[in-house]
């Protein structure tokens, strides 16, 4: 039976993927078995991810008392009470370490080991964010029963009917809660975590940035009753970057943590200041809402402070924040410039940032003149409100009327081929193709127009129809989507212009095997891919591309501002290829830090862009590097784009391979190391699984032999008794 036993969690541990649980400024005791300084969380979490006997993980980060610098602290254990059952805070165990209750901690973060069985757990540091003895009431979706908290946070991943997007799981009635909401959830209901013994509350972390709010995000200052720059110093000293990068402009910083992949962006720290020219951006998975203590964190006063730093800052703290439609209205024109916020769409949703992180808006509402008819309105008393939409092939026009119409939509010119018939309905829309006879759509430097006709009658064309001229611009000094809608007189067309939201372009880097790589030796050889869907008219460019170490202290430019390469030997020119850029190199990193950060800036063109001739030598050569001239180029309305890569010298790969500690001169583990530790472990489990499985044939035939022989032996006393 022992066996048995050991055999079906030996399975069970197999098919579960491993994963993190993290906690904010709160500690756990436990058996510390190595320790490492100074190094990234990123790296402080692989170790504790490769080692097989750590089951926690403690990341701690202190300000250093003569400079504004952070100094960190990994702790591995092998032992934890972090796994053990919450106790109850009434009676003499109350507040000791061996309860099972977290302690508070200040700049810390505690993870301990998951192993999740669910093919939906994220590529991210870590899966849920927990929160002991607390629970979010009165917004359950599903409550189920599960064997253990594992089973319950794999239930959420799981979860099909709803998005799972916080977990509750009470130890001793084994109750798994699944919720649509968590403590960001706008709403008339209450959001706050109340106290509640041997229960946990656990957040979804692995929400994709279209999934953290269910309607719009907000970007805005913390309110938390103390002064801006004051909670602005606090951050910069007191939370950990997750990623740092080099900005133009406080909304290209914004734009940074709504497309960010990697985590969930909660905040950002806008430093305008940090170097001369070049602003520094810094993205945190955290918003006071995280810490267990919520404002009072940033009034303890117990953090150490610099002795030779005056405290001012230039610097800008801005939440991401849910709210509804309702809440935040999102206006159809553009707003002028004393209204409180401005609207611009990220990700296919809408964002609001606050309108003094923005340029001034000079523009003006139109006004309405009551004593001329209402040219959204025909003569006969139907009014229109028609929008449009512009895509990557087609532009669509979406009509919807204030009573029934009967008629047609079609386009002038083309009625036969590029119509569509309307049976009294309030709603409907014509699609029309950008390219092809069908529709006659126009184009000329990225515009493309057409005319719609609303019509009534089946053959003739009435004073009480309506005609708009459609344009869609495909800029590329612009991503957001924007509508404008000119009134004019019923004689003449309406003016309507639209702009498609344009694709958004990503980095990713291939190793020699075709394989996305996220660690790598230095010398490997790599492809560097900045790409696009292939379904656009779009072309992109690239340019100022540097690359950085993890605190963003060291820098190296690797594609000038002209787009052609500072030193070709380290880091070659961009080729084309389709609709991405390509530049192979070989990997490089910096002294002081494992990770290196790469950074571009990106831009449109309408159709292919233009290569720029680039002196390598006595060469020229062409490089991807500029759009096509255009006196509209407008340098600030770049998109940056970044990119992290771990890379291990000679040194590192090596001495993975040997049989010592891994910790003992060494980083890391090299990629070969692991997968050879993997196929190591499965020939393992096959031989392993192989001797029970014969054990447990040989148990069972001793056991029939041993009953049949002891059968045999008693039949003559029978006998003899008789």
């Amino acid at each position: 039976m022992q066996f048995i036993i050991l055999f079906i969690i030996f399975t069970q541990t197999a098919y579960a993927k491993i994963s993190f649980e993290k906690m904010t400024n709160r500690d756990y005791a436990g058996t510390t078995y190595y320790t490492i300084r100074n190094v990234s969380l990123y790296e402080c979490l692989g170790w504790c991810r490769d080692e097989v006997d750590c089951t926690a993980a403690s990341f701690s980060f202190v300000v250093n008392p003569l400079a504004p610098v952070q100094e960190t602290s990994c702790r591995l254990q092998n032992e934890t009470l972090a796994s053990k059952l919450p106790q109850s805070n009434i009676g003499p165990t109350s507040g000791s370490a061996s309860s099972g209750n977290p302690q508070k901690a200040t700049n810390l973060y505690f993870f301990s080991k998951l192993h999740l069985r669910s093919d939906n757990v994220c590529n991210r540091l870590w899966t849920f964010e927990r929160y002991p003895n607390r629970v979010l009431r009165g917004l359950d979706n599903a409550i189920i029963y599960t064997s253990n908290k594992e089973a319950c946070l794999a239930s959420c991943l799981n979860e099909v009917r709803f998005l799972c997007r916080s977990v509750e799981f009470n130890y001793h009635t084994l109750q798994c809660h699944l919720s649509e909401y968590d403590r960001r959830s706008p709403g008339a209901f209450p959001v706050d975590l109340v106290e509640a013994q041997g229960v946990d509350y656990f957040e979804n972390a692995c929400l994709s940035s279209d999934d953290i709010c269910q309607d719009q995000q907000v970007y805005d200052y913390a309110k938390l009753g103390l002064p801006l720059k004051q909670i602005a110093y606090f951050v910069e000293l007191n939370y950990y970057p997750d990623k740092e990068l080099l900005v133009k402009s406080q909304s290209g910083c914004i734009r940074a943590c709504a497309i960010e992949s990697e985590f969930i962006c909660r905040s950002i720290l806008y430093r305008p200041s940090y170097k001369p020219g070049q602003p520094n951006c810094a993205l945190y998975h955290l918003d006071h809402k995280t810490f267990p203590d919520g404002s009072e964190t940033f009034t303890a006063g117990n953090s150490p402070m610099p002795l030779f730093d005056s405290g001012d800052t230039s610097s800008v703290y801005l939440e991401a924040s849910c709210t509804n439609d309702t809440s935040v209205p999102v206006p159809v024109v553009p707003l002028p410039s004393h209204l409180p916020t401005v609207s611009t769409s990220i990700n296919g949703k809408p964002s609001v940032i606050p309108v003094s992180t923005q340029p001034p808006i000079s523009s003006t509402l139109p006004v309405r003149d009551d004593t001329k008819q209402d040219p959204s309105c025909d003569a006969l008393g139907v009014c229109y409100d028609v929008t449009l939409k512009c895509t990557d092939t087609r532009i669509i026009v979406n009509v919807r009327t204030s009573r029934p119409f009967h008629g047609r939509i079609y386009a002038l010119g083309r009625s036969e081929t590029c119509n569509a018939h309307i049976r009294n309905s309030q709603q409907f829309q014509l699609d029309m193709s950008l390219s092809g006879q069908d529709c006659n759509t126009l184009s000329l430097s990225g515009v493309y127009t057409n005319t719609v006709v609303l019509q009534h009658h089946n053959v003739v064309l009435t004073k009480a129809d309506k005609v708009y001229h459609v344009r869609c611009t495909y800029e590329t000094t612009s991503r957001n989507v924007s509508f404008g809608m000119m009134p004019v007189r019923d004689s003449e067309p309406l003016q309507i212009t639209s702009s498609p939201e344009a694709p958004l372009p990503k980095i990713l880097i291939y190793g020699s095997d075709g394989r996305e790589a996220t660690t790598v030796r230095i010398g490997d050889r790599l492809t560097f891919r900045i790409q696009i869907p292939e379904s656009t008219p779009y072309g992109i460019f690239a340019r100022s591309c540097i690359a950085m170490a993890k605190d963003a202290r060291s820098t190296f430019e690797i594609i000038d501002d002209h787009g052609c390469p500072v030193d070709s030997t380290i880091f070659p020119s961009f080729m084309e290829n389709g609709n991405a850029l390509e530049s192979t190199y070989e990997a490089f990193r910096f002294t002081e830090s494992l990770g290196v950060i790469f950074q571009c800036n990106v831009k449109y063109c309408i159709g292919k862009c233009e290569p720029v001739i680039c002196g390598v030598g006595r060469e020229n050569i062409e490089s991807w590097g500029r759009k096509r001239r255009s006196a509209h180029f407008e340098k600030d309305d770049e998109m940056t784009l970044s990119r992290e890569i771990l890379v291990l010298d000679y040194t590192e790969a090596d001495a993975s391979h040997s049989t010592m500690d891994p910790f003992n001169g060494s980083d890391s583990f090299s990629k070969e190391s692991l997968l050879s530790m993997e196929r190591c472990a499965s020939r393992t489990s096959l031989v392993a699984m192989s001797v029970i499985s014969a054990l447990l044939l040989v148990m069972y035939v001793c056991t029939i032999a041993y009953f049949t022989t002891h059968r045999r032996l008693k039949l003559p006393s029978k006998v003899i008794l008789r």
